[in-house]
């Protein structure tokens, strides 16, 4: 990043346009820790970090509609089977000896659920990734960030085009696509795309409580 973009880097995030990209290369990891702490939580924008490549997007209002879906989703697995669901949005995992950084659309803690609760900042040093890390390609495109996420050791990556939810699963070859969620079995890719594409016209209440429903009937011998 030059002087120049030093200067007006937060002027052009300020006028970036919802659903829209902005990239900068050459900037160094005090950068963008400046950047993260100029920005402040709660900005909205998505900021990726991949040695020295810097990555903000705006997000549009539909993908934070399916965002918000999927979160509420994974928040009634939790509460229909009994298992420790921890969202942590879009928070911001980063890590220095990596020089590498993402923030989801939102993503889930489950099997390390219990340790990151009164966790008010996660730091990869010492805390486990998320199991699920979700994207929403609405907006921007993230298959790049599966690089990211593979060195965190993130098992689990879902990614939503507007069309198809797709599950990648962490395998010693990297990511691989599967038709099943690991972290959940008894969910598909089909079944979430399902109520994903369902939620168009029906809305968000009325896909939940047929979503609980049939999560319901599909885990009582879990």
């Amino acid at each position: 990043m030059t002087s120049t973009q030093q200067t007006n880097y937060l002027d052009a995030i300020e006028r970036l346009p919802v659903g829209r990209t902005l990239t900068f290369s050459d900037v160094s990891w005090e950068e963008y820790e400046h950047l993260l702490a100029d920005l402040g939580d709660g900005s909205g924008r998505r900021v990726t970090y991949d040695e020295g490549r810097l990555e903000i997007v705006s997000p549009s209002s539909n993908h934070e509609m399916y965002e918000e879906l999927i979160l509420l989703i994974g928040h009634v697995i939790g509460a229909e089977t009994g298992c420790d669901v921890e969202s942590r949005g879009s928070t911001t995992f980063k890590q220095k000896s990596l020089a590498k950084g993402a923030e989801p659309d939102t993503c889930f803690y489950v099997g390390n659920a219990s340790r990151i609760i009164g966790r008010r900042k996660i730091d990869l040093s010492v805390d486990p990734p998320p199991d699920i890390a979700v994207e929403i390609d609405v907006s921007h495109r993230s298959k790049t960030k599966l690089s990211i996420y593979e060195r965190f050791g993130v098992r689990e990556v879902w990614r939503y085009d507007e069309r198809r939810l797709r599950i990648y699963e962490l395998t010693a070859q990297g990511y691989v696509e599967s038709a099943t969620s690991l972290t959940f079995p008894f969910l598909t890719c089909d079944v979430l795309t399902d109520l994903l594409e369902r939620s168009k016209t029906m809305g968000q209440s009325a896909v939940l409580r047929s979503f609980r429903e049939w999560l319901r009937e599909h885990t009582k011998s879990l």
